[in-house]
């Protein structure tokens, strides 16, 4: 079976795919986020969303961890 490297994790060919649609990515055409891999076009699109990388992605946002620590 083949095999890629990408953002240091190992993939069999036929699963490197889009988090968000499932198309097949390629070295070439693959953004990461978050540990997880994104066709670039939903890339773009789920980080217009909402306008920031945490929030568009499905994390909590850093304001939030940053006003936890400011109560602690």
């Amino acid at each position: 079976m083949e095999s890629l490297i990408a953002d240091k994790q190992n993939f069999h060919k036929s699963c490197f795919r889009c988090e968000h649609c499932r198309g097949k990515l390629s070295l070439g055409n693959y953004a990461s986020l978050h540990g997880r891999m994104y066709c670039k076009p939903h890339y773009k699109q789920l980080f217009k969303s909402k306008g920031n990388y945490d929030e568009g992605f499905g994390q909590k946002p850093h304001k939030e961890l940053w006003n936890n620590k400011n109560h602690e």
